[in-house]
């Protein structure tokens, strides 16, 4: 049995910037409030996984990067932080980089609400449903079997994160959202049946 921590990076926006969609070719840093929401994370996750990480993934992102090298620094025994492709944001294609209202007027409120809900990428958007819920599917039965390791953590961005909803076998909590809010995560345990959802939007 192990248990599998699915974290979304730190705000990268602060209060009172210009909030724009922020996808796979928009690298920006943690804001303030960011880094607050990684210190608070590493905090949490010294308590609740007190003897460390075996592994440890993120994506190119420095978001991502920045989040995951903050809770391991909590650790006087880490993993290597390992790179994964498929944990990359989404390309949002034109909306890239936009601001919200811009892309809500190309798209339409009703379009955002079905990404939100359904995870229905809008027009234009440059993301395959379906690669990635096999990605998260084949690392998941990869980290699934009868012996039991360490909890591992993986950090990612909102647009990857959600997909992994479809990959588990078993889900045992309320979704109130697929969307994992800045500096919350999700808690799967793998033992040798499969992937089992056991929390999901904790944020610290």
């Amino acid at each position: 049995m192990t248990d599998i921590y699915i974290v979304r990076h730190g705000n990268t926006f602060d209060k009172g910037d210009i909030v724009t969609r922020v996808g796979a070719r928009t690298d920006l840093p943690l804001s303030s409030s960011g880094e607050t929401q990684a210190d608070r994370l590493a905090k949490h996750f010294r308590h609740v996984a007190p003897n460390g990480f075996t592994a440890a993934y993120c994506s190119e992102l420095q978001r991502t990067r920045q989040t995951a090298e903050t809770i391991l620094q909590a650790y006087d025994e880490r993993p290597d932080l390992r790179v994964l492709d498929f944990l990359r944001e989404v390309d949002y294609g034109p909306d890239e980089n936009q601001p919200e209202d811009q892309v809500i007027a190309r798209i339409g409120e009703a379009a955002l609400q079905v990404w939100e809900r359904d995870a229905v990428p809008p027009p234009g958007w440059d993301v395959s449903p379906a690669d990635l819920i096999a990605e998260w599917a084949s690392l998941l039965d990869s980290l699934c079997g009868p012996i039991s390791w360490p909890p591992i953590l993986i950090v990612t961005s909102n647009g990857i994160a959600r997909f992994v909803l479809d990959a588990v076998i078993k889900v045992q909590c309320e979704l109130d959202s697929i969307k994992l809010k800045t500096g919350a995560y999700g808690l799967i345990r793998s033992d040798a049946d499969g992937a089992t959802l056991l929390e999901w939007n904790v944020r610290p």
